[in-house]
């Protein structure tokens, strides 16, 4: 299985997508218990949900399922929002809070996971970022989620579609949120800014507006392009389509922005 895969772009936007691939080592599938190859806290079709919106911006896809490890974590194991229901690293538990190992990963293999996972991954990411801010004196990176509508463990009632986050403005400049939340929150679905889901570690450790690198988290709800959110977790065309054109969108216009705002 391959880590990570990269396709290089020319615009200065970067789709970065941690969590849609279901790969995995043999071990690490041996060692989940039947809750856990569920898998259900896959971002499914995220990479389809994307494919061709914006020929030319650059992909960084993770190879590896998130119980390997979550590439969206801080390395050092610090919780992304303290006080509130997360998983972990390596996690422990889906998002219901159901176990999923048979065989709980110790300090010594979450370390190894780090080195052989999660490190090359945000390597990777790390330099597609600095080429293209090189080419272009800017750089946009989209952190592209998706999660079930409802978990009452992680949130009350039922999620936005359109859940984007930048870190309560801190991961962005004012002009990259302004033109992100107005196509969002112009689109005919449900969206908030900030809201439950601000950034995970890509968006909060890449964003460096002053440096010239601006992130965004967008995490949409699954009913917004899936038949049904359980299993098989199937693709609806149409739900996609329709959703697919204000992706498309935002895209444009944070391209458009990017390129204005050249230092």
């Amino acid at each position: 299985m391959a880590v990570v895969d990269v396709v290089q772009g020319e615009l200065p936007l970067v789709l970065a997508m941690p969590h849609v691939s279901t790969a995995m080592p043999a071990d690490v599938w041996a060692a989940l218990n039947q809750t856990g190859r569920l898998l259900a806290d896959t971002d499914w079709h995220v990479d389809r949900l994307y494919d061709g919106l914006l020929p030319g911006a650059s992909v960084v896809k993770a190879g590896f399922h998130r119980y390997v490890i979550d590439a969206n974590r801080d390395p050092s194991g610090e919780s992304l929002y303290p006080g509130q229901a997360t998983t972990g690293l390596v996690p422990t538990t889906d998002f219901d809070g159901a176990p999923i190992w048979a065989e709980v990963p110790n300090r010594d293999e979450i370390a190894r996971r780090l080195a052989a996972f999660h490190a090359p991954y945000h390597a990777a990411l790390s330099a597609e970022l600095a080429r293209v801010k090189a080419r272009h004196g800017i750089a946009v990176l989209f952190d592209c989620h998706s999660i079930r509508s409802r978990i009452p463990r992680l949130f009350d009632g039922v999620l936005p579609v359109l859940n984007l986050g930048t870190y309560d403005g801190a991961s962005c400049g004012g002009e990259v949120q302004s033109t992100a939340w107005a196509q969002t929150s112009g689109a005919p679905y449900p969206s908030v800014l900030n809201g439950r889901f601000k950034g995970g570690w890509a968006t909060r450790h890449y964003g460096r507006p002053k440096n010239g690198v601006h992130a965004l988290q967008m995490e949409i709800a699954q009913r917004g392009y899936l038949a049904d959110e359980a299993p098989p977790w199937a693709f609806d065309d149409a739900k996609a389509n329709a959703l697919r054109r204000h992706l498309k969108d935002l895209l444009d216009a944070l391209v458009e922005t990017a390129l204005e705002t050249t230092p």
